[in-house]
């Protein structure tokens, strides 16, 4: 197959998911704008992927959709402005439609389950802590009572991690603990709770 029709057989596919991929990043994010550069940055990636290893496409693209999403959040004005909610601007989501709601927190449960599937106790706190609440690496790594350079190599590590197939096996009951944690601090800007569920539980 050539170049050409390789990279038309990759936009059939993109093409085909990419409503899907808009609806999960705007619940996740909140902003109709900042999904569409999510799912763009998503077709970039799967442009540039080797998808002769990509056995399952819909899957690959809404784990990377994800993945992306969440980065999305680490910016200040996602998290201070909206909290992980939706965003002032954005009037699909200022409603007080309870279908909506639900739908949203449905997408932020999944994905909050995905870095719980994906990620070990310690890898989980230093990525969480750093790329969705932006914490400084010194603060982290006090944290967890590690180096500096330990902290920078796990979060680079567990950024791999999401992005590959790992499964890591946590109780009902941490999993739900982190979630309801991270919820809290994501309203509220008050990290303690959530550091008490990443790193003492």
């Amino acid at each position: 197959m050539s170049s050409t029709d390789t990279l038309t057989a990759a936009a059939a596919a993109f093409t085909a998911i990419r409503p899907r991929l808009l609806r999960l990043a705007r619940r996740i994010v909140g902003n109709t704008a900042e999904a569409e550069d999510v799912v763009q940055d998503t077709w970039l990636r799967w442009q540039n992927t080797d998808r002769t290893r990509v056995q399952d496409p819909p899957a690959f693209l809404t784990r990377i959709t994800v993945r992306l999403a969440l980065n999305v959040t680490r910016s200040a004005r996602v998290r201070h402005e909206t909290g992980f909610g939706p965003s002032a601007a954005e009037p699909v989501d200022t409603g007080a439609d309870p279908a909506v709601r639900a739908e949203r927190a449905e997408a932020l449960d999944a994905a909050l389950c995905l870095l719980v599937e994906r990620l070990g106790r310690t890898e989980r706190a230093a990525y969480v802590l750093r790329v969705a609440f932006d914490c400084p690496y010194s603060q982290i790594a006090e944290d967890l009572r590690i180096s500096q350079v330990n902290t920078r190599q796990i979060v680079s590590r567990a950024r791999k991690h999401l992005a590959g197939g790992r499964r890591t096996t946590v109780s009902p009951g941490e999993g739900r603990r982190f979630r309801e944690a991270f919820a809290g601090a994501a309203r509220s800007g008050d990290l303690s709770e959530l550091r008490t569920a990443l790193i003492c539980s």
